[in-house]
């Protein structure tokens, strides 16, 4: 299910709030490539002044999560095959550390979440549901990350998805035919993951978390421009 942007709550913050789902639909890929964000749309949908939404948006744009125009609107980042290829190298080698450290870290019952996570994944393929699917991805990808005791790779990792979230959006479009047709397994490598986990093979389940993202990059790239003058696949102008 996609995140649905909701009035503030007054347990947080108020611009905290703000910050955090923003920064969570962002992740989960809930805006489209090159979509503008106002401040007073935004503001209306929280149920806030422009203050806590500027800062909101300056705080998004210091991670590189946004771009943000002279007059303090933002624009989701376009894509690009180059920034693809870029992010999911970095997401290797920085996601395949934190896999290497967290997984003799994991217990019985880390186990039994994660393989929880892709049978609910192998069901959720069933009816489609990409937001669904997407959101059970990330519990899995992070309950392996946190295990690496890092916060240092964890922010890194967190970062790194938010500049992700353009082509989770373009990944939502583009998986569901995929997922029908039987070329797309919903849980990705995660099984083979927990077996290996299961099997103590610690460097057989880093592997498959690698393994998990270059298909995720292998997809990606047909529906991906060159560069930013070029319309992506599937907006009306394909490149191809």
């Amino acid at each position: 299910m996609r995140i649905a942007l909701e009035p503030v709550s007054t347990r947080t913050t108020i611009q905290e709030s703000v910050y955090q789902q923003l920064r969570n639909a962002l992740m989960a890929g809930n805006f489209d490539p090159g979509q503008t964000l106002t401040i007073a749309s935004l503001a209306e949908t929280f149920g806030t002044s422009n203050m806590p939404v500027r800062e909101a948006l300056r705080r998004l744009a210091a991670e590189n999560a946004l771009e943000v125009a002279a007059n303090g609107s933002a624009r989701i980042p376009i894509v690009t095959l180059a920034r693809l290829d870029d992010l999911c190298r970095a997401r290797i080698a920085v996601e395949g550390l934190a896999a290497e450290l967290g997984m003799p870290n994991l217990t019985p019952t880390d186990i039994a979440t994660l393989e929880r996570i892709a049978g609910e994944q192998h069901v959720i393929g069933l009816g489609a549901n990409v937001y669904d699917l997407m959101a059970r991805n990330q519990q899995f990808h992070f309950t392996i990350y946190r295990a690496s005791g890092s916060e240092v790779l964890q922010q890194l990792i967190e970062t790194l998805w938010l500049r992700f979230g353009p082509y989770m959006r373009m990944l939502s479009a583009s998986v569901e035919p995929l997922m029908r047709s039987g070329e797309l397994d919903p849980a990705g490598e995660h099984v083979a993951i927990v077996k290996a986990l299961k099997a103590g093979d610690f460097a057989g389940a880093r592997d498959g978390v690698v393994a998990d993202i270059r298909r995720t990059h292998e997809i990606l790239q047909d529906y991906c421009p060159a560069t930013q003058d070029e319309p992506r696949k599937g907006s009306g102008l394909a490149r191809r």
